[in-house]
């Protein structure tokens, strides 16, 4: 990489000298320019002359890219996956990072990438609004682009990722079949404070409340501390939305305390991928099976046998793989000098029910495996 780091130490000095330069061009600009090609060209001559006399080129010369998760989780393991595969077949070279605590262990992990001199970087920012300056700095010193959760006033290049609120209303669908006369229901989640999370929480209220669908970047969103939202003409009653953050126990125990507090209570929807085993769970241990449905997000292995026995109704996946694959393919194509046609890379979602269980899932092992090698 030391000739990586000179080259793009030589390239960062000449556009500097530029925005310095005047017209016609100043002379003493020009003799600076120069020199410094000439250091370069030296160093570089020294450089691959102390290398050996193969002359080949290796995957050391390919650019460096970054797959930066916001957490640990099986699901990002699928997204590793995909990123494996987009390395072979780009002949680039991949990191796939994952900070177990949060937003201080997420940039940290950014900031190295930066000092190590990283090409490009795909990331599912943790808290959008508030990384928002520090993203545009990564962004002015490397490509930048969002995957997973976007931070849209950031100077990213492009977002990649599901529609959200499309897939929070196809969830809202998958509820309407689980419980297709209406009744209570309890939305689960790790945090809001991720904009996905909010996109697929408003997309299942209003689906079941038979609300207009809404455009993605101009969703109006109901107070995260609503309670008891309904509507005339809807059969459906979203009790409460629960958080977590990202504590399982935590997760497991809101399922509990609702079935105790909602006598009355329906479904369980989960939006982030633990939050559904977590409630089938709770439901086990009450020997409520039968009462109380379940609809989610993501493949957890406990969801996906809980659909195949019938004691979950569906879920939501986003086929993670694509996410990693397209991250880096987009990256690649950038880093080579091609302008993204727009800002908001649209990946498609899976509804999973028992019509294509066993299909759905021998693939998610197959990408399991894979991503395991990371």
């Amino acid at each position: 990489h030391w000739s990586d780091t000179l080259r793009k130490w030589w390239t960062h000095t000449l556009v500097i000298l530029d925005h310095f330069s005047t017209s016609p061009p100043d002379s003493k600009i020009m003799k600076i320019k120069y020199a410094l090609t000439c250091v370069f060209l030296s160093f570089s001559l020294f450089f691959f002359a102390g290398c050996g006399g193969e002359g080949t080129s290796s995957k050391s010369d390919a650019p460096s890219f970054a797959y930066v998760t916001n957490g640990i989780d099986p699901f990002w393991d699928l997204c590793a996956a995909g990123v494996r595969i987009a390395e072979k077949e780009f002949g680039v070279n991949c990191e796939v990072l994952m900070p177990p605590k949060g937003v201080v262990d997420q940039k940290r992990m950014m900031e190295a990438l930066l000092a190590k001199g990283v090409d490009g970087i795909a990331v599912s920012p943790i808290d959008a609004d508030n990384q928002t300056p520090f993203l545009n700095e990564v962004g002015q010193n490397t490509i930048l682009i969002t995957q997973d959760a976007d931070a849209p006033k950031s100077e990213r290049l492009v977002y990649i990722g599901t529609n959200n609120y499309k897939a929070g209303r196809a969830l809202g669908g998958l509820v309407k079949k689980a419980i297709p006369g209406g009744g209570e229901v309890m939305i689960f989640v790790g945090r809001l404070e991720q904009l996905n999370a909010r996109q697929r929480r408003q997309g299942v209220i209003d689906e079941l409340l038979n609300r207009p669908m809404q455009q993605l970047d101009q969703v109006k969103f109901d107070p995260v501390d609503s309670v008891n939202l309904s509507a005339d003409g809807s059969n459906y009653i979203i009790l409460d939305t629960r958080t977590d953050n990202f504590d399982k126990a935590k997760a497991k125990s809101n399922a509990e305390d609702s079935m105790t507090k909602y006598k009355d209570l329906k479904c369980m929807v989960g939006l982030f991928a633990y939050n559904p085993p977590a409630c089938i769970d709770a439901i086990k241990e009450a020997n409520k099976v039968n009462q109380i449905k379940v609809c989610g997000f993501d493949e957890q292995d406990a969801l996906l046998q809980a659909i195949k026995e019938g004691n979950a109704h569906g879920t939501i996946s986003q086929q993670p793989w694509d996410y990693g694959y397209e991250s880096i393919k987009m990256l690649k194509s950038i880093y080579e000098g091609n302008k993204p046609e727009t800002t908001y890379f649209e990946l498609p979602f899976l509804v999973v029910d028992q019509s294509n269980i066993d299909e759905f899932w021998s693939k998610k092992k197959e990408m399991a495996e894979l991503g395991k090698q990371n």
